[in-house]
């Protein structure tokens, strides 16, 4: 089965834009969590094969019949990605900002299985891991709830000064949505529109805020690394939602 054409193509060019500037940047503005690598035996190659095979992945996804390998490569490459963010999280359990890392690469690692559910030909199997996505966003969701509430005036800073009524009002919004979507999801009652509701909160946050912030401060390449997380964020998702069984 072919996966959804716009969300494939959203986590795949995403992939492929993130792949692209931590081989181009390496430093902790590009890396963040992922600089864990680094210290490695080996660490920059290791790091170097890891983003050309996001690279890779986010190529094939482009292409349906070559989609459920990229799922497969992308799959491996975000469980290692979420490995590396957990010595942050060992050396400093009371900082959430760490957890909150771990759960980002989580999503895109449910974004790739979500992917393998939806291009698999056996169909039990495709059933386990559409369930196995579902629940793996949720928790994500659940995650993205604490970020917020953890980071309020750090999210609200994030908002737009031109968009009414005022940054607080959509920090704590975007929240409670999130918060909503987590029990949706994880209940699998209306899961599927609360995924898809998230997907488009996802979306602009890519849009109203780290497009804005890119185009108006291109060389910090922070801007450059959030702007292709948020999107594949958005793709993987996108993937989720469109998993015909949950």
């Amino acid at each position: 089965m072919k996966p959804p054409r716009y969300g494939r193509m959203v986590f795949g060019a995403s992939a492929i834009l993130f792949g692209v500037i931590a081989l181009l940047w390496h430093d902790s503005d590009t890396w963040q969590t992922l600089r864990r690598i680094w210290s490695l035996p080996l660490g920059a190659v290791i790091g170097g094969c890891l983003m050309l095979a996001q690279i890779a992945g986010g190529i094939a996804m482009q292409h349906p019949r070559a989609a459920h390998s990229a799922a497969i490569v992308l799959g491996i490459v975000y469980s290692l990605f979420s490995l590396a963010c957990i010595p942050d999280i060992a050396a400093a359990p009371a900082v959430y900002a760490h957890y909150g890392s771990f759960f980002e690469q989580f999503c895109l690692l449910s974004g790739a299985i979500a992917v393998a559910a939806a291009t698999g030909t056996n169909a039990a199997r495709a059933d386990r891991l559409g369930r196995m996505a579902r629940l793996g966003l949720g928790v994500c969701a659940i995650s993205f709830t604490l970020s917020q509430i953890f980071y309020l005036h750090l999210t609200a800073g994030l908002v737009p000064k031109w968009i009414p009524p005022n940054k607080i009002f959509w920090a704590v919004t975007t929240t409670i949505a999130f918060a909503l979507a987590a029990i949706a999801i994880l209940t699998n009652r209306q899961a599927r529109l609360a995924i898809r509701l998230m997907t488009l909160m996802l979306a602009l946050f890519g849009v109203l805020v780290w497009i804005p912030l890119l185009a108006a401060h291109p060389s910090a390449h922070l801007n450059w690394s959030e702007c292709s997380l948020t999107f594949l964020m958005t793709g993987a998702a996108w993937m989720v939602a469109e998993v015909r069984s949950f």
